[in-house]
């Protein structure tokens, strides 16, 4: 089974999964879906079928081999290869992306950058290239995701750039919808939104 046939709300909630899991001391060898949903306060029923997609049931009054169920986790998602991404747009959010190094935990390495403004190019671990470059680069170094920092004004451009480029998904964090062809997968990440959700709970708790 690949990744690709677990519903999309499931998969959305394996790296959840995959995180507590990880988090767990050395000694703890098996794990119910019980725990899960108790530590991630996700229900029970919910849990077992996410876990059954991926792992089969758990043995009785066992659960899972929390190692064997990490690498199950891992392998649906296709972390045992990395998927190479760039980002385009190289402000003080696409900067902040670039130098964080926790995406490779989760089968995602940035391998580029690549911005309009020749001021923020530069040379070093993750480069920073010209955007007219783009399209060679990923052809040439197999990329298949991209990240979207731009403002709303471009992101649509520069969507329509990274799939003449090859690319087969898209992480957009530019406040706008993004119309991508077929076979072409889309997350929009709206912080605005989140942000509004979170003052929302606030204002409800006190």
């Amino acid at each position: 089974m690949n990744g690709y046939s677990i519903p999309k709300a499931t998969l959305g909630r394996l790296p959840q999964y995959l995180a507590y899991l990880r988090s767990l001391p050395d000694m703890r060898r098996t794990i119910s879906a019980t725990a899960i949903a108790k530590a991630l306060s996700l229900g029970d029923v919910q849990v077992r079928k996410d876990l059954a997609t991926v792992s089969g049931a758990g043995k009785p009054k066992i659960g899972y081999e929390t190692d064997q169920l990490i690498t199950d986790i891992e392998s649906h998602l296709g972390y045992e290869h990395l998927t190479y991404a760039v980002l385009v747009g190289a402000g003080k959010l696409g900067r902040a992306l670039l130098d964080y190094d926790g995406f490779e935990d989760y089968g995602v390495k940035i391998v580029a950058g690549f911005d309009c403004n020749e001021t923020v190019l530069t040379k070093g671990t993750r480069d920073i290239l010209p955007i007219r470059d783009i399209e060679a680069y990923c052809r040439e170094h197999d990329v298949k995701l991209g990240i979207i920092t731009v403002g709303g004004g471009s992101a649509q451009e520069v969507c329509d750039k990274l799939v003449e480029s090859g690319i087969k998904a898209i992480w957009n964090f530019a406040p706008v919808t993004l119309k991508v062809p077929n076979g072409v997968f889309l997350k929009q990440e709206n912080l605005a939104l989140s942000l509004a959700y979170l003052n929302n709970q606030i204002s409800k708790s006190f």
